[in-house]
């Protein structure tokens, strides 16, 4: 029996395992640690009892959309970046509505 060093939720826990589980055990853990980041990100400020339990529940919703055959998109972080730039760009236009003059 093998045993893997796994980093979840800014943590260390050291898991035994099937000889030759290690890889497949480690991408498992590192897909429980993005979802323990987006509950971090989204909520904060969260104890990492409440920030595990968020989620376990993204990571349940996630399957049930896949056993319901939603499709998933993954998340680029090119378009997450140009989308908040636009965002930053709206947001000071408006801004310039609201401050300046109007001409007619």
């Amino acid at each position: 029996m093998a045993e893997v060093d796994l980093k979840v939720g800014g943590r260390s826990y050291m898991i035994a395992c099937r000889d030759g589980g290690e890889e497949h055990l480690r991408t498992l853990a590192k897909h429980v640690d993005r979802k323990a980041e987006e509950a971090r990100a989204a909520v904060g400020g969260m104890n990492e009892v409440r920030q595990m339990l968020f989620a376990a529940l993204l990571l349940a919703d996630e399957f049930a959309e896949q056993a319901a055959g939603v499709p998933t998109a993954p998340v680029d972080s090119e378009v997450v970046a140009a989308l908040a730039k636009l965002a930053d760009r709206i947001e000071s236009v408006a801004d310039a509505l609201e401050s300046g003059p109007i001409n007619a």
